[in-house]
């Protein structure tokens, strides 16, 4: 089981509302956080403030529908992943639903076994939507917008010059040696180098090494000072300097930042 998430329940149906709380308490054992709003309009407002894990919610309610509430959380820094219940197997419904991203579809009266299976696999569905976006917070734009451009017609000269920096990122690589390395003059590899990555060498350089440095910060607990070096920097004091001209954060507070998120 997933534990450490927060669960909330929408339905203006008392007893409906309370029996999915009591079968999912029962169920999490105190390791979730569940919660219940009466109608849509208390759900979107307490949703405003509040992030959720995943929001299960009844279609049909007054005022406030459940695939309105499902729209307004489209809009909301933290989405949450959503399972839509109804009394009614109605497809337009349904079809709504899946347009708008919810994961499941649930018809009342719903059995405890099978609504414990849907939450279960609903918050592992999260869990691999958020590995997913911590990946995507890595990924420098700039850097693949080089690499789909070296995918389509790539030199060879060029193509050894990028494998040599992804072996050597933490030596002090420079565009002479690899010039140098590669037969060519170093102006020659320069516009070479621009004219088919889009970037110019130095610029790819230092945004592989952050690049690196992002997922050393992510993976590991190593020192800053040590992943400073791992990536090619003589001292930390410079490396911070670089990592904030690209990020505009420190490599600590970048850390913290994706470390809380992925605690959430």
């Amino acid at each position: 089981m997933i534990h450490g998430k927060t669960i909330l329940i929408v339905d203006d149906e008392p007893r409906t509302r309370e029996g999915i709380r009591k079968t999912l308490e029962g169920w999490s054992a105190g390791r979730n956080e569940i919660r219940t709003a009466a109608s849509g309009v208390e759900a979107a407002e307490w949703l405003k403030v509040q992030s959720v894990d995943l929001l299960i919610t009844d279609v049909r309610m007054p005022e406030f529908s459940g695939l309105s509430l499902v729209e307004a959380v489209q809009d909301y820094p933290s989405k949450p992943v959503v399972l839509i219940m109804s009394g009614h197997a109605d497809f337009q419904y349904a079809q709504q639903a899946i347009k708008l991203g919810v994961v499941d579809y649930l018809l009342k009266p719903i059995e405890k076994e099978q609504l414990i299976q849907t939450v279960e696999k609903a918050l592992e569905l999260g869990e691999q939507q958020r590995r997913i976006q911590t990946m995507q917070k890595l990924v420098d734009p700039k850097l693949l917008d080089a690499r789909e451009r070296g995918d389509q017609r790539l030199n060879p000269q060029i193509s050894e010059a990028i494998a040599y920096v992804e072996a050597h990122l933490g030596e002090p690589v420079t565009m002479r040696e690899i010039a140098e390395l590669l037969h060519l003059n170093s102006s020659y590899f320069s516009v070479l180098f621009k004219e088919q990555m889009g970037i110019n060498f130095s610029e790819y350089l230092t945004r592989k090494r952050v690049q690196r440095a992002k997922e050393l910060l992510v993976q590991t607990a190593l020192p800053i000072s040590e992943i400073a070096e791992q990536v090619g920097y003589q001292t930390d004091k410079y490396f911070i300097k670089v990592f904030k001209s690209l990020e505009a954060i420190s490599p600590s507070k970048y850390r913290h930042s994706i470390t809380a998120q992925e605690n959430k």
